[in-house]
């Protein structure tokens, strides 16, 4: 199977099942001395972890990371970064029932068709699950760019047609993890968390959106033609599970406008180039120009829900199928670190590979 690996510069390549023994990864592109907290590692997981409030799944993994290598007396060696996290809370025998059916919406088929055998219990490798492999590539990104003042924040945004109205220039970010819905407005969150529990309770899902900004983003990063920088985080953001869409600056927006209403026009503040306005959203000509790097990502509905469904099983036979297990209502408020990791693991590589022209 090709596409574990991430990355040219800084580069992660995870392994690991969703009811296998473990999930894990080695980073590679870690320049020695970099202090790692291992501490900071470990609370970006927590964000991630399932069972953590009543609108996620309540599947009851630790998520305890442990490094294998590459880290001595707390510094990056400048050697493969191996981690792994092992799986403790998988119940295998909820999936029992569908080993030869194709959910709705699922990988099930596709993977089926592609490789000629799947792993039933949990979707095995296409699990999301798979993504705690990316928030600690993400948090030791994260500490890569403390040294350039880079600061990354996302939040969920949107809840079904639940939509945070307000522009992020108008709100305060270090509220977003003061709730469990991952909303730095408190009265939209408890909006969204209700609708998120109303949802649960009639066992469906819910999608809905994740926007990210990025502050103190060096000019420069990206390449004009293959490797445009937002052409890279698009890659990055639209590889992560049940995401659906994704756009920067004013995005499918500006399809809306006239170039008048677009652009951004450029002014000298003091002795230094900036826009007077960032429709852009920080890229121009697929090279960012130093302000703010804003994000919109869209999450589908989690496909697994607990009603019953039309489908296929293997055989070819049309059957109605009913999923066990436990499973989120909504990705959103678990997937607000996922999106930060893929992000810090763009700027990173971006930084690296400008490096190339200093």
């Amino acid at each position: 199977m090709a596409g574990n690996s991430f990355g040219q510069f800084f580069k992660l390549t995870s392994f690991g099942e969703s009811h296998g023994k473990a999930v894990g990864g080695v980073i590679e592109g870690v320049k020695p001395g970099i202090d790692i907290d291992l501490d900071f590692i470990q609370a970006e997981l927590n964000r991630r972890r399932p069972g953590q409030s009543a609108i996620t799944t309540p599947r009851d993994e630790k998520d305890k990371v442990e490094i294998l290598s590459g880290i001595l007396d707390g510094k990056a060696t400048g050697t493969p970064i191996g981690f792994v996290i092992w799986n403790a809370d998988q119940r295998s025998k909820d999936y029992g029932n569908i080993k030869d059916v194709y959910r709705p919406s699922h990988a099930d088929y596709t993977y089926q068709q592609k490789y000629g055998i799947r792993d039933h219990r949990g979707g095995g490798r296409s699990s999301a699950r798979e993504t705690i492999a990316r928030v600690v590539a993400g948090a030791i990104a994260k500490l890569v760019l403390k040294s350039y003042d880079v600061e990354i924040s996302a939040y969920t945004s949107q809840v079904g047609t639940l939509k945070l109205e307000k522009p992020y220039t108008e709100l305060d970010l270090s509220k977003t993890e003061d709730n469990i819905v991952r909303c730095p407005d408190a009265e939209v969150a408890e909006q969204m968390i209700e609708y998120i529990d109303k949802v649960r309770q009639d066992k469906d899902s819910v999608g809905g959106v994740i926007s990210c900004v990025i502050k103190n983003s060096p000019v420069g990063l990206g390449e004009p033609v293959f490797d445009k920088f937002h052409a890279e985080m698009g890659k990055a953001m639209l590889g992560i599970n049940a995401v659906k869409g994704f756009d920067y600056g004013m995005g499918f927006k500006a399809a809306e406008m006239k170039g008048s209403q677009h652009n951004d026009e450029f002014i000298m503040d003091a002795d230094e180039v900036r826009t007077k306005t960032n429709r852009s959203g920080g890229v121009q000509g697929g090279i960012t120009n130093g302000e703010d790097i804003y994000m919109n990502v869209a999450f589908k509905p989690i496909a697994t829900i607990l009603k019953e469904q039309n489908t296929v099983n293997k055989q070819g036979e049309e059957i109605v199928s009913t999923v066990k297990g436990r499973h989120d209502p909504c990705v959103l408020p678990r997937a607000v670190p996922i999106v930060e990791a893929m992000a810090a693991m763009v700027m990173v590589d971006m930084i690296y590979l400008n490096k190339m022209y200093q």
